[in-house]
């Protein structure tokens, strides 16, 4: 909780950040500036309870870490701003490392990459950190996969860079279009991101030192899939090739209520 001096500092970064001088150095802005900072206020004052949960107090935390990372997994998440992943599994600094992109793809092992990309990114979480765990996080109505859907990257698209990095997971879509054909848009594009985890899991696999550490009982691979509209967790499993229920949607207080009443 923020005490009465937190809450002040709140309110005072937020004022100053209209102000013709800003809060972060001091200087004189333009109106334009000063509009922008506006905006971006709440940012401000989210990074002042930051510091008031963190640094006005017991430090103990950032103490430990800045004597180094330790996390005990990787997270390769979507650049989706609805499915952050620290705030979906609740996470605190220093427990996940995150590498964000468009889809949640990860592309097959190739060494010497002109631009390893990701591949870098893995590698510094394996070998570096040694993590314990590897998760895929993907999600419902993801644009990335729409726009896979939608044949960016293999005809006339409208992006520069999209349709290159999302053909990772063509793949997943020639396989949905071959056996979804006749399901709704809605159906191909949910059976195509849950695919796409699959994809890069296998992807994943390919990495000699993952493959290695997977077989040696030191590394776990995980899909999950968060589904925006039920509020659901899904698992990917490797034997049955489907995604199961992992964190069900809780009950409502009512519908338990009618419960006991029923019962």
């Amino acid at each position: 909780m923020i005490n009465d001096m937190g809450r002040s500092r709140v309110r005072a970064i937020r004022r100053r950040s209209g102000y013709s001088c800003d809060a972060i150095g001091g200087g004189c802005v333009t109106a334009r500036e000063r509009a922008d900072l506006a905006d971006i206020a709440t940012f401000l004052a989210g990074f002042a309870r930051f510091q008031e949960k963190y640094f006005s107090g017991d430090e103990s935390l950032f103490a430990r870490l800045r004597q180094g990372q330790n996390p005990r997994a990787l997270v390769i998440s979507c650049c989706d701003s609805r499915a952050d992943p620290g705030i979906l599994m609740g996470a605190g600094p220093g427990d996940i490392f995150v590498v964000r992109n468009v889809a949640n793809l990860v592309p097959p092992y190739r060494n010497g990459a002109e631009m390893p990309g990701i591949r870098a990114d893995i590698e510094f979480a394996v070998k570096s950190l040694n993590v314990e765990h590897i998760i895929i996080l993907g999600h419902s109505d993801c644009g990335g996969i729409r726009a896979l859907m939608q044949g960016e990257g293999t005809t006339a698209g409208n992006y520069e860079f999209i349709g290159t990095w999302v053909n990772i997971a063509r793949e997943a879509r020639e396989r949905v279009l071959r056996e979804l054909a006749d399901q709704p848009q809605a159906v191909q594009a949910r059976a195509c991101g849950q695919a796409a985890i699959a994809l890069s899991l296998e992807n994943l696999m390919s990495f000699p030192w993952i493959r290695e550490r997977v077989g040696a009982g030191t590394l776990a691979l995980h899909g999950w899939y968060f589904d925006l509209d039920a509020g659901e967790l899904l698992t990917y499993s490797a034997e049955t090739g489907k995604f199961a229920t992992l964190v069900p949607k809780p009950q409502r207080s009512d519908e338990a209520g009618s419960d006991v009443i029923a019962g």
